[in-house]
């Protein structure tokens, strides 16, 4: 029954018409201007970027005993930062005040690891320059990479994985540059000065991946030159983070160095790992990374098409970096590494 002239009360009937479930679907979604809801939401977000953090932080301390866990950690320690952004979006979609606040903390400890990096520390001069380059055993235009590294400059170029097949291209593209080079096993070095007391170093491997020679410079007066090419490690899914031969070698190459001689020393090559892991230690804690004192950026080197981590190293002893970057691509799946340096 209803008065004439009147409606039944539908929307009542109905539980409201469109305007109330708007307004109800509105007072659901979260928002800026709820103050209460703005720290009682995001939790998981700020969770996350609180784990993020603890990783960052003790990242040194995740043990190798299971896959090289931590060896692979280090490997790509910089790219954790690309969660960051991840994490920013999820805390502005949720409009949450705590996982903003939470994302200090990741924010604060990368910076404190790799900002560093992002500080342009090249300078000018530099009385030595070095390269060091791995030109691939299946690399295709070896002529073309010879050509590239005699233009680039350096006073010094060592080569790792140089194949037997190519060895007479190299020495005939280097030749007009370097009057003298050395070559032990599969790694070579060639320079514009005299060397002497050439001889291989033992890695471990059963076959020369590293050797060491004298270099007489003009200004720097002799240096140990130290030329390797450390054991490649591999992700399997049983094995984990193959690194054990890799971390071998590293021990041995390490012993060598500390019982050197000559106070100046350099080491160019291709290690297969980076500054930030732990097991390269045996050579990181007695020699310096140009890249790190005189770099701009992160000077990755691997793969050439888009590299993601700086395996191959320019490190010293008693010598002053000025400047380190990597050169152009060559034929080569890793990108050559220079520095200049000073006494």
């Amino acid at each position: 029954m209803y008065t004439p002239g009147t409606q039944p009360d539908q929307d009542a009937e109905d539980g409201g018409g469109p305007e109330t479930e708007a307004a109800g679907a509105a007072s659901a979604k979260p928002r800026w201007s709820d103050r209460a809801g703005l720290w009682r939401r995001g939790w998981w977000v700020g969770g996350s970027s609180l784990f993020l953090a603890l990783v960052l932080l003790v990242h040194a301390k995740v043990p190798n005993e299971i896959g090289n866990l931590g060896s692979l950690l280090q490997t790509f320690l910089p790219w954790l930062g690309l969660a960051v952004p991840v994490l920013v979006v999820c805390a502005v979609l949720r409009r949450s005040a705590t996982a903003l606040v939470c994302l200090l903390v990741p924010i604060l400890v990368w910076l404190n690891l790799f900002g560093g990096l992002l500080i342009d520390k090249t300078s000018d001069g530099g009385a030595l320059m070095v390269v060091s380059h791995n030109v691939d055993a299946d690399n295709a235009d070896p002529e073309g990479t010879a050509e590239k590294l005699a233009g680039s400059g350096a006073d010094l170029v060592a080569l790792q994985e140089l194949p037997q097949s190519a060895m007479e291209t190299y020495e005939a593209g280097l030749a007009a540059a370097y009057p003298y080079h050395a070559v032990q096993g599969t790694v070579g070095l060639w320079s514009r000065y005299p060397l002497s007391d050439t001889a291989p170093v033992d890695t471990g491997m059963g076959w020369v991946r590293a050797m060491r020679t004298t270099v007489s410079t003009d200004a720097l007066g002799d240096i140990a030159v130290y030329v390797a090419h450390l054991p490649s490690v591999r992700v399997q899914f049983r094995a984990g983070f193959t690194a054990e031969r890799r971390d071998r070698a590293a021990e041995l190459l390490g012993q060598a160095i500390s019982e050197e001689g000559l106070h100046r020393a350099v080491l160019l090559g291709d290690l297969n790992g980076t500054m930030n892991d732990g097991a390269l230690a045996p050579l990181t804690s007695q020699l310096r990374s140009t890249q790190g004192a005189a770099g701009a950026g992160f000077g990755f080197s691997w793969p050439a098409g888009f590299p993601m981590a700086r395996i191959d190293q320019i490190l010293v002893r008693d010598l002053e970096p000025v400047s380190s970057w990597t050169l152009p691509a060559t034929g080569s799946d890793h990108l050559p590494v220079a520095a200049r340096l000073d006494p």
